[in-house]
């Protein structure tokens, strides 16, 4: 018997029964769960016709450009009909244009390598270390550093570099050779107050990379504004004193811009904020924001020249290949994606409707002693839930589940941290699609206070 997709009832006993929910607890998705069907911009509409303005860009940080975009469907239908896939040493018309599309925005950057995840596309870049270690470095110059609080992906590997320990229990033990360097969070300063914390904060990594010995550490990746750790803005002076640090060590700096990339903090890309030059950059999510599965390893041309056959070496090219990135749905729906954004200037809408969010909170931070931080960048901001503000103890981590539930209730959908190494699972993370007007804006702004009042009244 073939289902019909209108069969509400139908569909939603076998969701139940037979679907493995990511992130869900299995006594949750055997009661079963609500039904998204339907979605246009900001708003989705679940199968009881309820609606909701989506605040967390698809649970995930994902639809920068909105729900219902036809444009990018209609390109992604084109392009399959035509050709929907080759993997292998050929080019196709997508990734071609949307390679030369996404490099006119990223100065100094030069290769674009495919993949389907930004686990994958950060699984890449570690290959391309640990084989310039092999070929340029004897093998030595293996260890990657990553910074307590950034997240950077669901495999093992990309686990291994992830300093979230919710995100990690129970699944190791972890690959070798990565190795954990401090958070940047001021708020949670580890230097007490500081005149220069960025810089302290920075010169962290560089006694890390002395410990293990520098011959040893080919690179260090970083989020450039932790998503999910937290929303934590680099304080001053960090970014300059890490590329620094990275140039007299030889450490290729890899930035991962996975959930920071395609306008989500005011700029194309949030290292771009900060006057640096990266030597490879990650991303997925937003690059397609959510119509097709793409990623992208992206890298300077001298990273893709360690990387070539040399005379009695004929392996010694990039050995790699990802199935799904042979799939010509994903630059298809990208280049769409990045045009919808030119057409409708929404890197500088991020910016304009970003600010309005933050102040928003600030004001709401004058109005709720529960509010120890309001942060962010651009449409991503982050708000830090303590129990006291003198001490900066944080709230348990069920004020902040209730404080997000009651958003929900009140038809507002947002996020929320996962427990890194310090413990924290206390802050509010928000990333409506980069195409919200102020009035949707003011109304995430009106629940949020709505919400915390009735959750933390007394």
């Amino acid at each position: 018997m073939t289902t019909k997709m209108n069969d509400i009832d139908v569909l939603k006993s076998l969701d139940r029964d037979h679907v493995w929910h990511h992130l869900t607890p299995g006594a949750a998705a055997r009661n079963g769960l609500p039904m998204f069907v339907r979605g246009e911009g900001l708003r989705l509409w679940d199968s009881e016709g309820v609606e909701y303005l989506d605040a967390s860009a698809g649970g995930v940080w994902v639809t920068n450009v909105g729900y219902g975009r036809t444009e990018i469907a209609d390109a992604v239908r084109e392009q399959l009909a035509e050709l929907n896939f080759f993997a292998g040493s050929m080019g196709n018309k997508p990734a071609a244009a949307f390679a030369k599309k996404l490099l006119d925005k990223m100065p100094g950057m030069d290769r674009v390598y495919y993949s389907n995840s930004g686990s994958e596309a950060n699984e890449k870049a570690f290959k391309m270390v640990r084989q310039i270690a092999h070929k340029h470095f004897a093998g030595k110059k293996h260890k990657i550093l990553y910074r307590e609080r950034d997240y950077h992906g669901t495999t093992l590997a990309a686990l291994s570099a992830t300093g979230q320990a919710e995100r990690r229990d129970q699944f190791g033990p972890f690959v070798p050779g990565f190795i954990e360097v401090p958070h940047c969070c001021e708020y949670r300063s580890q230097y007490g107050d500081s005149d220069n914390y960025g810089v302290q904060a920075a010169e962290a990594i560089e006694e890390v990379i002395l410990r293990e010995g520098a011959d040893t550490v080919g690179a260090i990746i970083l989020e450039p504004i932790t998503a999910g750790g937290g929303i934590i803005l680099p304080p001053e002076g960090y970014w300059p004193k890490v590329r620094e640090i990275c140039d007299k060590y030889e450490v290729l700096l890899i930035i991962d811009e996975v959930v920071c990339g395609l306008g989500r903090t005011g700029q194309w890309f949030g290292y771009q904020h900060y006057g640096i030059q990266p030597d490879i950059v990650t991303m997925a999510k937003g690059v397609a924001s959510g119509y097709a599965a793409i990623s992208c390893t992206v890298t300077t041309e001298r990273v893709f020249a360690l990387l070539q056959e040399e005379e009695g070496d004929h392996l010694g090219y990039f050995r790699d290949i990802s199935t799904f990135g042979g799939c010509l749905a994903g630059p298809a729906a990208a280049l769409a994606n990045i045009e919808i954004m030119e057409r409708e200037n929404l890197i500088e809408n991020s910016r304009i409707q970003g600010e309005r969010l933050l102040a928003g909170f600030n004001a709401l931070k004058e109005k709720h002693s529960v509010i120890g931080d309001v942060r962010g960048k651009g449409l991503f901001a982050g708000i830090e839930l303590v129990a006291d503000r003198e001490t900066k103890e944080p709230v348990h981590e069920s004020v902040a589940i209730a404080v997000a539930g009651a958003c929900k209730s009140l038809g507002v959908i947002i996020g929320r941290t996962n427990r890194s190494l310090s413990g924290f699972n206390n802050i509010l993370n928000f990333s409506p699609a980069l195409t919200a007007s102020s009035e949707q804006i003011d109304r995430i702004i009106a629940v949020v206070d709505q919400a915390i009042g009735e959750v933390c009244s007394g």
